[in-house]
């Protein structure tokens, strides 16, 4: 199966922007996966983790937002967080804001 493109975007700077099996995102209505080809779609972010999957069982990065939206078009899925605060995976040691990464999580 194709990979599905992911960027992640706060007012900041862009956090992220790589491809992956699927990302789950903290939605209002609920959290939602995306994978390759999945429908045109957008929904309200809430606070949460957005959990970015290498391949059916392996999660590769843990982030944690703060409000926002996410798209998901032909390109893939876009996040654009107020706020985002990379836990686990490459950049774990910075937030958007450039501070060091809460320890306690």
């Amino acid at each position: 199966m194709a990979d599905v493109h992911f960027e992640l975007v706060t007012p900041e700077k862009k956090i992220l922007s790589e491809d992956a099996y699927m990302v789950v995102v903290p939605g209002t209505e609920g959290d939602f996966g995306v994978l390759a080809g999945h429908a045109p779609f957008m929904s309200t972010v809430r606070d949460g983790e957005v959990l970015v999957y290498s391949s059916m069982t392996q999660i590769t990065q843990r982030i944690r937002v703060q409000g926002g939206f996410a798209e998901v078009n032909d390109k893939g899925l876009t996040v654009l967080a107020e706020h985002a605060e990379v836990l686990s995976g490459a950049g774990a040691d910075t937030s958007a804001h450039g501070r060091p990464a809460r320890a306690d999580h």
